[in-house]
């Protein structure tokens, strides 16, 4: 979560010009800190592209050593984030745990959407995350595989 803080914080601040005004770290390093803190900063990133027009969007910014439009920034950003997200769920599936909804249905809340799995988010916003996290974790039940071996085939 250091990482992922410091990293963003930095990324917003040089590449699109956002200062959420704040540390990046939790006063406290501990899991429920850090997901505050993550949760408040994003709320003020949010709020302030939320404000941006389409210009802003097509001009452009410094992307580490070239210049690339803050939409084209932004895509890269969204790509690099899912492929980690991407390689928390396969390390999380190799540890045998179970996982809920993320861009869509997973194994555990039923397989493919082909066969209308359902989309089961762990918490369904972030009010529920900080509240259900600080009561030692509430997430959502998940159904699981029903017996069978925890694949993406039905």
């Amino acid at each position: 979560m250091v990482h992922q803080c410091v990293s963003k914080n930095l990324w917003f601040m040089n590449m699109l010009g956002i200062d959420v005004q704040a540390p990046p770290l939790p006063q406290q390093e501990t899991r429920l800190e850090f997901i505050r803190r993550y949760a408040e900063d994003s709320g003020k990133r949010l709020a302030a592209l939320q404000v941006k027009d389409d210009s802003w969007w097509e001009e452009e910014t410094k992307f580490f050593d070239t210049a690339r439009s803050r939409a084209w920034v932004m895509t890269r950003r969204l790509c690099h984030t899912s492929h980690h997200r991407g390689q928390q769920m396969a390390m999380l599936r190799m540890l045998g745990r179970p996982l809920h909804s993320n861009y869509g249905p997973t194994a555990d809340t039923g397989g493919l959407m082909q066969q209308h799995a359902p989309t089961i988010y762990a918490y369904p916003d972030v009010d529920a995350l900080l509240d259900g996290e600080a009561s030692g974790g509430r997430k959502t039940s998940l159904p699981g595989a029903g017996g069978k071996k925890v694949t993406e085939r039905p």
